[in-house]
């Protein structure tokens, strides 16, 4: 036990190290290591076991400038891979800290590690130059003063602090005093009045020496000529000024203006000014005096980014002989602007991200930056569009754009995310970088119909394997209904067609509905269903059948026989006329249109004969129309024996004679008024029938007329009044006495129920 817990106690250990820490490591390295140094074991310092480092792919991003430091690929260490110059690195800049982020895979983890590289004395301080000459008049007063420029130490810390010492001499002294904490002021006294006639030179050597251990040293020689005549040098009113100037300032812009008197008289007192010999030539490409007027104005532009102040030493020398000067310093504090834009970079992308990403997952990491200062350099991050990704800060800089919300590859396939950069400047300057963020997909969707229910058409009477509908690709189905629709119809499973199996027939079913439903190819497979109503369309595809004729009875007038057909069609196509068609022209009978029945035009004559031949043709309203022909013999008889024609008449036809005698025609008139009676009570019946059927109709639930399969009788009225029947597979009911052409039209007919 004691074993397995040891790793574990480690890295809580060092998990709890982190948090403390603040989530960095700190290393500290002096500059010029050799190459191959250890700096630190990074891969230990961050809790990974051995030969871990390797298999997560430890690896080092430096931020903007060479890191000169490498990660070890087998032990994980953080080892010189370069020359480190720290002067080189960081300038004057102490403490020299290099900022480097650690990535490591499996998964994606970024830590932070702060490098140090500490100074050593590698750097003697220098002068700007190895000799300066000075001009002395010989009435120069003991106590006068002549700065020198100081040398300068590439290093930093104690290795840059400078002292001086001046070789011996009776008449200079050196003394040295801190202008501020970052600059000492070099002064060569008088001592002792000079005498030109007895020395007119004096050659000093002004050493430098650094604090470091083993010091360095530097040295300058000092040439002073003494000159006769003009005493009295030009003098400032201060011997520092400071002046502050935007580092937006344009080139030409006058800045300070100066001012330099001198008690002489004559040429010994006009002056001209320009810069000491410690101002380097870099210095004075980026300001110009002007010798008369001592204005000083920017030759070129200033950028706070790389310098942030300038000590400009001025002259100001008489035209004496020999010439005396008097010298100031004017400190320039380059004032930052926010003239640069934040810096975003993507320093690592994992794409594509799966739709179906745990909130939180790290999608990028992002580096941020801005070479201003203060607020101009303070910069704020945001991720457009605001959703399904944002962003964290996981150190000074660092970001990481993770995801927000759900994604959905079926609503959004692709994200471009644009993470936008502002810094705290007025006007504030902003900057972004496009991020294309992919979704790949998982199978979350089922297959999804347009529609629960489609309805299709077909007419009856088509081809077996003809194509109904296509609406589905990769469907399977099962078959429900009034019958199994496996017998009519298939689906293929693979275009989504509907095929017809055998012909339909409408008179043997009229509706079919079955089910189909649609896999998919994912993993699991997911499924939709949908409800499919395929309706038979009727053709006009039976003729009329005649039915055994009814007789009639004598009269003028008076209807002689019923003619009845029915027609298997429905609608149109069962809706039957009636038509005479021998004899033709002015016959004694007629047909009615609609009703069939044979009745007496006019009076019957002699010359009509005994017996009469009717043909009648019985036609649907069905496109193209079919028709059946009915024959009719009509024989003529007298007295008595119409009237027992009348009551019994046969179907094969029926004969009127005419009366002979007031008897017999009283005899016909008698019968014919109880016909009538007996007819108008029939059709008074049938139609109170018919309105209480309707009115049921109309209450009855409108499934009715989608029930099952069974002999039934579709009754409709006809424009006169009289009934046609059709044998149907159906439960409707149309009543729709004295109703228009509309009434029977195919589908379902107005008044239908």
């Amino acid at each position: 036990m004691g074993v397995c817990w040891g790793p574990v106690v480690r890295v809580l250990v060092l998990q709890a190290a982190w948090a403390l820490g603040g989530g960095q490591v700190r290393y500290s390295v002096p500059e010029e290591a050799k190459a191959g140094t250890v700096v630190g074991r990074l891969a230990q310092d961050l809790g990974l076991e051995a030969g871990e480092p390797e298999a997560r792919r430890l690896r080092l991003v430096a931020q903007g400038r060479r890191a000169s430091v490498e990660v070890s690929g087998a032990s994980g260490a953080l080892v010189v891979s370069s020359r480190l110059d720290r002067e080189e690195l960081c300038g004057k800049s102490a403490p020299c800290a290099l900022r480097l982020e650690v990535l490591v895979e499996r998964p994606l983890r970024v830590f932070h590690v702060e490098l140090e590289v500490t100074d050593i004395n590698d750097n003697a301080p220098l002068f700007p130059a190895a000799r300066k000459n000075l001009s002395l008049s010989e009435n120069s007063p003991p106590g006068s003063r002549f700065p020198l420029e100081g040398a300068s130490d590439a290093d930093v810390g104690a290795n840059a602090q400078l002292s001086y010492t001046l070789s011996p001499s009776e008449h200079f002294g050196l003394e040295v005093k801190s202008k501020d904490e970052n600059k000492i002021l070099v002064v060569l006294v008088l001592r002792r009045p000079l005498d030109r006639e007895m020395m007119a030179e004096h050659r000093l050597v002004l050493t430098a020496i650094d604090g470091g251990r083993p010091s360095l040293t530097g040295t300058m020689e000092l040439v002073i000529s003494v000159l006769d005549a003009n005493d009295n040098a030009p003098q400032f009113n201060q011997s520092v000024y400071k002046v502050q100037l935007p580092e937006s300032a344009a080139p030409g812009t006058v800045f300070f203006q100066l001012t330099a008197t001198d008690i002489d008289e004559g040429i010994n007192r006009e002056i001209y000014y320009s810069f000491s010999d410690a101002v380097s030539g870099k210095v004075q490409d980026l300001f110009i005096i002007d010798r008369k007027s001592g204005e000083i104005r920017t030759a070129g532009d200033l950028d706070f980014e790389d310098v942030q102040s300038y000590d400009l030493e001025i002259e100001a020398r008489d035209k004496g002989w020999p010439p005396l000067s008097g010298h100031c310093s004017v400190e320039l504090e380059v004032l930052d602007v926010n003239d640069n834009a934040p810096e975003v970079w993507v320093t690592s992308l994992s794409v594509p991200v799966p739709e179906d990403a745990a909130v939180g997952t790290v999608v990028a990491l992002l580096s941020v930056s801005d070479r201003d200062s203060g607020a101009n350099g303070r910069v704020r991050c945001a991720v457009w569009p605001a959703a399904p990704f944002g962003l964290v800060a996981t150190f000074a800089g660092s970001y990481s754009l993770v995801l927000r919300e759900a994604l959905d590859r079926e609503r959004v396939s692709e994200y471009e995310v644009e993470v936008r950069a502002e810094d705290g400047g007025a006007p504030a300057l902003r900057a972004s970088r496009g991020v294309r963020v992919p979704v790949s997909d998982v199978n979350d969707n089922a297959p999804a119909f347009a529609q629960a229910v489609y309805t299709v058409l077909a007419r009856e009477n088509n081809a077996a394997g003809a194509e109904l509908a296509r609406a589905w690709a990769g469907a399977r189905w099962r078959a429900g209904g009034w019958r199994a629709a496996s017998s009519y119809v298939s689906v293929d499973a693979e275009s989504g067609r509907l095929w017809a199996l055998q012909p339909l027939d409408y008179e043997e079913v009229q509706v079919l509905q079955f089910e189909v439903r649609a896999v998919d190819a994912g993993e699991p497979p997911l499924c939709g269903n949908a409800t499919v109503q395929l309706f038979v369309v009727d053709e006009n595809d039976n003729a009329p059948a005649l039915l055994p004729a009814a007789g009639g009875g004598p009269g003028g007038g008076a209807v002689v026989a019923k003619i009845r057909a029915v027609d298997a069609d429905s609608g149109y196509n069962a809706w039957l006329r009636y038509e005479l068609w021998e004899p033709r022209g002015k016959g004694p009978f007629r047909v009615g249109l609609y009703s069939g029945e044979v009745s007496t035009a006019r009076a019957l004559e002699e010359a009509d004969g005994p017996r009469q031949r009717l043909v009648i043709v019985v036609r649907d309203h069905g496109e193209p129309a079919r028709s059946a022909t009915a024959t009719l013999s009509v024989s003529l008889v007298e007295g008595a024996e119409a009237a027992l024609a009348a009551a019994g008449s046969s179907s094969s036809g029926a004969g009127l004679r005419p009366a002979a005698g007031a008897e017999g025609g009283a005899a016909a008139a008698a019968a014919t008024n109880v016909w009538l009676v007996v007819a108008i009570c029939a059709v008074s019946s049938l139609f109170l029938l018919a309105v209480v059927l309707y009115g049921a109709s109309r209450w009855a639930p409108r499934a009715a007329v989608l029930s099952g399969p069974g002999p039934a009788t579709l009754v409709c009225a006809s424009e006169v009044g009289s009934w046609s029947y059709s044998q149907r597979q159906s439960r409707s009911l149309c009543v729709a006495e004295g109703a228009g052409k509309s009434d029977l039209m195919p589908g379902y007919p107005a008044g239908c129920l």
